[in-house]
């Protein structure tokens, strides 16, 4: 069990500047260098070795130290790491991915829109919602609605849909026609609809598992009621898959198609590449994509990222995502979904524990009954060998790769009780 008051692997702070951080106290405390990873557990700067529990950030789906998708990485570099896609350029291993993600996607016949990360997709659904009423002439269909507790990435459109308040604090408006509504409610989602009018509603956004807002699984019968909801009043239904997305949710690709969802667009990242290069991708289902496929051409949509396709994280994406076919890691993450909720569960009955979130996915979150303790216990958990954060208001976030063992989950489980004894 490594000691972090003695390792030495807390840095002193130099130029950088860390995202989501009290910079005052990362000064102040030092840096944690993380210096190699294997599997599910990552190393120290002093070799002590901890149990990650997030998989780096929700996106490590097949483990760390996969020399795979490092070699496919820099063969692809060998010939060409990156070109741009804009126009009518491309690179083979671009055309492969998105040929692979059309086969695996929730509707048939999708289009693959390639981005940097998962922000960029946020950012790229909401604009092409808003352009694609335009196209179809109904251009006042403007508004984008999000859920309370919440998380779209952090660029305009993605911090205005969310529902953390506290990401949105210090900016002013951000996107002016946008609202939240309840997180669990359909009423209040139709409510909302209806005061706007469906006449000026481009989009509704929907985690089908919320993420960083604290790990919420949906209430029984929500998905399929807001899904039916954004039919009836010709609303784009847009599912966030950043987190849920090529696996995680447990026995699927997505959950879109585990709780068989269809919607008009879904946005990823993450497990995309599990992290080993940046990507992401929204896939546009046809009814949204054929505007812009005309075949007499003339529409233009003025939107893209000079790495959209990025040729090497594109070969690292087909490699990954081939690892999880031949791995089976689809029923592996089926199987942590009942591990976690099996053996995190107990937790609930400790007295600093409000409550555990799991039962859908490779996902779960130990809700203290103190939020203000989570990310002094997600430092202790260190010195008992467990890499963690604190995630929405006061939880620790577990969403470990799909490689992790039954025995590991158990030993997680145990190092959380033995930090909250201690």
């Amino acid at each position: 069990m490594p000691d972090i008051s003695a390792s030495g692997q807390e840095s002193d702070v130099g130029a950088l500047w860390h995202p989501f951080s009290d910079m005052g106290a990362v000064e102040r405390d030092g840096e944690f260098v993380i210096a190699r990873g294997d599997g599910v557990h990552v190393f120290d700067a002093e070799g002590n070795r901890y149990l990650d529990a997030t998989a780096g950030l929700w996106f490590t789906n097949v483990g760390h130290g996969r020399a795979e998708l490092a070699e496919a990485a820099a063969d692809q570099m060998r010939s060409i790491a990156a070109y741009s896609t804009f126009g009518d350029y491309v690179t083979q291993p671009t055309v492969e991915l998105a040929e692979k993600l059309a086969g695996i996607a929730p509707v048939p016949g999708s289009k693959v829109f390639f981005t940097s990360g998962g922000s960029d997709s946020v950012e790229t659904a909401a604009k092409l919602a808003r352009r694609y009423w335009v196209e179809t002439g109904r251009p006042s269909k403007r508004f984008v609605i999000g859920r309370q507790k919440a998380y779209h990435g952090m660029h305009y459109a993605g911090t205005a849909l969310a529902g953390i308040p506290g990401n949105r604090e210090g900016y002013g408006v951000l996107v002016a026609e946008s609202a939240t509504v309840a997180w669990d409610d359909v009423e209040d989602l139709r409510a909302t609809i209806e005061r706007i009018g469906p006449e000026n509603v481009a989009a509704f956004f929907c985690e089908p598992v919320m993420g960083a807002g604290g790990v919420y699984p949906p209430p029984e019968d929500y998905l399929a009621g807001v899904r039916k909801l954004c039919t009836e009043m010709d609303v784009l239904f847009v599912a966030d898959e950043v987190v849920t997305g090529y696996g995680r949710i447990g026995g699927s690709w997505f959950a879109s198609t585990r709780f068989g969802l269809e919607p008009d667009m879904v946005t990823t990242a993450k497990g995309l590449t599990s992290g080993y290069l940046p990507m992401g991708a929204v896939l546009v289902a046809p009814r949204v994509a054929d505007p812009f496929f005309q075949p007499d051409g003339g529409v233009w949509w003025r939107h893209g990222y000079t790495y959209s396709g990025h040729a090497a994280a594109a070969a690292v994406a087909l490699a990954n995502l081939a690892i999880i076919e031949r791995e089976g890691l689809l029923d592996e993450a089926s199987r942590l979904e009942s591990t976690l909720a099996e053996r995190l569960r107990p937790l609930a009955d400790h007295e600093r524990v409000a409550e555990v979130r799991c039962g859908v996915g490779a996902l779960a979150a130990v809700q203290l009954a103190d939020p203000g303790e989570a990310m002094g216990l997600a430092r202790r958990l260190r010195a008992f060998g467990v890499a963690t954060r604190a995630v929405g208001a006061g939880g620790l976030q577990v969403s470990p790769a799909f490689v992790m063992s039954d025995g590991e989950v158990q030993e997680l489980a145990d190092s959380i009780a033995r930090a909250l004894d201690a």
